[in-house]
């Protein structure tokens, strides 16, 4: 659907981790890693429009942010030498937290990515566009694979499952975490045994980076508190942003308008698919 000003409106979804285990590290330092990646509903929306002048134009980058370092405006920068002589204007309504470990801005990345391979008619595999979203981010290549995933290696190795539905509730500590911090702490589990994919069903997780960031952040340690009382509550990502399963959207909207005023959370269920997945081949 296209508004008045001529904008074309696109999700791009947030994901979760439902579980994320360190089971090794390489010589260059990087963590390798076992996790679930869930597609849930809770979205930012890309606003695009086409431009006959060859130009990206932000119209309304975030605060601090120069407009040529939002990943949006570096994706269509990425993608157009890749074939196109459009440009693009680029509107985002921002609803997914910064630094919340639900990939925001890695997923508004791939969304225009996907998008633009379509309105700019240029017919780019889906593997071409993940490799070309991995110099943006490493969740980016997941949000264009675009279906829930069994994920290893760095993040990079991707199979892909079939999760029932699901409902939760999130919450956001009003905190930024910093990801290479909580990588960086030497109380960090960095030797979790590996899974199979084959027996994820049953398999006993957890968060390793949980534990670091709740002595890092006592704001995550609160709200966490709060969620156990209605399940398995943890951490997604290096965080901030905690959830825990409900057994409907109706319980999970209850219990959401239960908590603190003050808490900023949402109640959300999952995705099977990103919803652009057709947009690549």
């Amino acid at each position: 659907m296209v508004d008045e000003q001529g904008f074309a409106a696109y999700p791009a979804p947030a994901k979760l981790n439902l579980f994320l285990h360190i089971v090794g590290r390489r010589q260059d330092g990087y963590h390798l890693l076992q996790s679930v990646f869930q597609l849930i509903d809770m979205h930012d929306t890309i606003y695009l429009r086409l431009r006959r002048d060859g130009q990206i134009v932000h119209h309304n980058p975030l605060p601090g942010v120069p407009a040529e370092l939002d990943l949006t405006v570096r994706a269509a920068r990425l993608l157009q030498p890749k074939g196109s002589d459009w440009g693009v204007d680029i509107r985002v309504d921002k609803r997914l937290p910064m630094g919340g470990g639900v990939g925001g801005g890695s997923s508004d990345a791939a969304t225009v990515l996907l998008a633009l391979n379509q309105l700019w008619q240029l017919q780019h595999s889906r593997v071409d566009l993940m490799a070309l979203g991995l110099s943006l981010g490493a969740d980016v290549p997941f949000f264009i694979f675009g279906q829930n995933a069994f994920v290893e290696g760095i993040g990079e190795i991707m199979t892909p499952i079939e999760t029932p539905p699901r409902y939760f509730v999130v919450l956001h500590p009003q905190v930024h975490v910093s990801t290479p911090e909580i990588f960086k702490d030497p109380l960090l589990t960095r030797n979790s045994p590996s899974i199979k994919v084959g027996d994820l069903e049953g398999a006993v997780t957890r968060n390793d980076l949980q534990a670091c960031a709740v002595r890092k952040y006592p704001e995550i340690a609160e709200q966490l508190n709060l969620l156990q009382q209605f399940g398995d509550a943890r951490m997604t990502g290096s965080g901030s942003c905690i959830f825990v399963e409900m057994p409907s959207q109706a319980a999970a909207n209850t219990v959401l308008c239960g908590l603190l005023e003050s808490i900023n959370g949402f109640a959300v269920q999952t995705l099977n698919r990103h919803p652009l997945y057709e947009y690549a081949k």
